[in-house]
Order: C-alpha cells, then structure tokens, then sequence
C-alpha cells in the first residue's frame, strides 16, 4: 500500500480520508513577522490554529493539504506542532510564490545568470520532496506555483519551469494559484505539457472565482483539476455564482476534476483580521461542509459523487492513478 508523507510523518494512503485539497494554516511571512509584528504572541496563535483545525476534523475532514510556500511564510515546524495536537492529517507544498519577480536569492544563480549553475529552484525543491524541509525531517507532498494576473513574468515563468520539472523527477503533483479572469490556467497547463508534466496531476487553483462554465470545461478537457477552492470569499464571486458554477460542471459530467476546498487560514498577515471579519465574514475552513455539501443534497446530488469530489479526486491527485484504495464515506 501507498504512503503519503504528512508534516507528522508519512501515513497509509487508506488514511487520507476526506480531503480539503486547498487551505493554508499560517500565511506569515517570518521577516515580516520579526521585524513588524512585535505582539506576536506564538503560543495564543498556535493554541488558536488548533482549536481551528479541531473544528476542521469534528466536521469529518481527515486531511488538509497546506499550499503554503515560501514566499507566503512556510514554518513547517509550527504547522506540525498544530497539527499533532490537532490529529488532522496536514500535507506541507513546495514551491515559491511570487506574482512578478523572484527573491534576490535566486536573481543572481541560475542557467545563463552571473553565477551560472543549474536551476537551484529545482534542486530547492526536489530536496524538499525528497530528503525533507531544512533540518526538519518534513516532506513536502505536493508542488505549488503562482501564475496571477501580472502574467508570465520571466520569474513567474522560471519557477513554473523548475515546478514542472520537479514533477517530473519526483512524480509530485501540482498546484497551480491561477486567475481565470485572465485565463492564467491556459499558461500553466502549456508551460508544464512542455516540461513533461502530465495534466491530469494538476490542479488549476482559484478556477471557481469565475462564472464562466465554458472555460472551466476547457481546463478540465485538457485533463487538470478544476480547484472550486474559495468558497466563503464572496467578496471576489457571490457564493450563488459558485454554487451554480459547480452544479453545472457536475451536471457536465466533471465532478472527478472537482476540488472543493476553501483557502482559509488561521492567520495572514495579508490582511487585518477585524477589516477581514467585515468584508469576508464567511471565509473559513467551514463553508464546504456547513454550506456546499447541504445545498448539493438539496439538489439531489447523490451522496457517492459527494464521495467523489472529496475523497477520491484529492486522493488520485496526491497519490497517481495506480493508487488502488477503497473511499471513505463523507461523514
């Protein structure tokens, strides 16, 4: 059998469960935080990300897959403390987030830079996937890049490079932070074909903020996961136009490509928390399973397709097709 490598350890595939294939615990960047957050208080946080992810699992979640990378503050460490006390299943990513540029660290070193070298983007993450995170002895599961609406920057493009052909050698899958509004997915899916990646192991994040069924149909023709991922962020698309984006792909016939999930957080430093609660009171990791799942029944969507979009879509893209396990049944 299959095993998957979580921030506490590697667990047997049969464990994965019920997945939330898109969230984030921490979004806290650690320059930032030592330079400009002097009241942060790391045991109150940590106490509070674990009373949350407590309410994750009561809600009958078994796994959450954080896309957090560096770039948007990864500390693989304090999540796994979260994550031990929670006893939620808590994936780590690889990868590096940017809309434009890449960190000075990587301007300077690389095929035809100053300090020619190979891609050290590719070896940063393979060892990542591989040996672990620093000194930690975490794993990543999966790879994660960015392509906004700033477009193909030279270093947006050479991280999606180094993401595909880390794929490649390492067989992880990948996610893709997209903007359908710019049809960003289109980019991802031709810049990671021609790295060898095979699409069907992508998921094309951010996808749901669009009404546009058409496009969508597109993206998942193509073979990648369509990630309906911001449930609760009604400040970007009325939660309505997301429900009735996701009744229609599944009416199409393409609830296997389907990633629901939310991209919520314990904390970001992205955003004031009080300004947050106004603007986007909904945008919590509890929208899938209090909100969406009710409003499926209600249409009539039977309960394995249910089974489907949350156990054996995020399971077949964590883990390849030859994965062979029984679902779970959605609690």
């Amino acid at each position: 059998m299959q095993t998957i490598n979580t921030v506490t350890g590697p667990i047997d595939a049969s464990a994965l469960g019920t997945v939330l294939a898109h969230e984030h615990v921490f979004v806290l960047n650690e320059d930032y935080r030592l330079n400009f957050l002097p009241d942060w208080d790391e045991e109150a946080q940590v106490a509070h990300a674990v009373q949350r992810l407590s309410e994750v699992k009561a809600l009958g979640v078994d796994t959450l897959l954080d896309v957090s990378v560096p770039g948007m503050g990864r500390h693989v460490e304090r999540v796994r403390r979260v994550a031990e006390q929670a006893e939620l299943n808590v994936l780590a990513a690889t990868g590096l987030f940017t809309y434009s540029d890449l960190p000075l660290q990587f301007h300077y070193t690389g095929p035809g830079l100053g300090f020619d070298a190979p891609e050290p983007l590719v070896e940063a993450f393979v060892r990542d996937l591989t040996d672990g995170i620093g000194r930690t002895g975490i794993k990543a599961a999966a790879l994660a890049c960015v392509i906004e609406a700033e477009g193909l920057t030279h270093g947006v493009e050479r991280i999606v490079r180094a993401v595909g052909q880390a794929s490649v050698a390492t067989g992880a899958p990948v996610i893709v932070h997209t903007n359908p509004h710019t049809r960003s997915g289109l980019i991802a899916q031709r810049i990671l074909s021609e790295e060898g990646v095979d699409l069907r192991r992508v998921m094309l994040a951010h996808s749901g903020d669009t009404g546009d069924v058409e496009h969508l149909r597109h993206l998942a023709e193509a073979g990648s996961l369509v990630g309906l991922d911001r449930f609760g962020v009604d400040l970007l698309l009325p939660h309505a136009t997301r429900m009735a984006t996701l009744l229609a792909l599944i009416d199409a016939g393409f609830a296997d490509q389907l990633i629901l999930s939310q991209s919520a957080f314990c904390y970001s430093d992205w955003f004031d928390p009080a300004k947050m609660a106004e603007l986007a009171p909904n945008w919590n990791y509890r929208q899938i399973h209090e909100r969406v799942l009710p409003e499926l029944r209600a249409h009539g969507v039977p309960e394995e397709t249910l089974t489907t979009m949350l156990v054996d879509v995020p399971r077949r893209f964590l883990l390849g097709a030859n994965e062979q396990g029984l679902p779970t049944p959605i609690r």
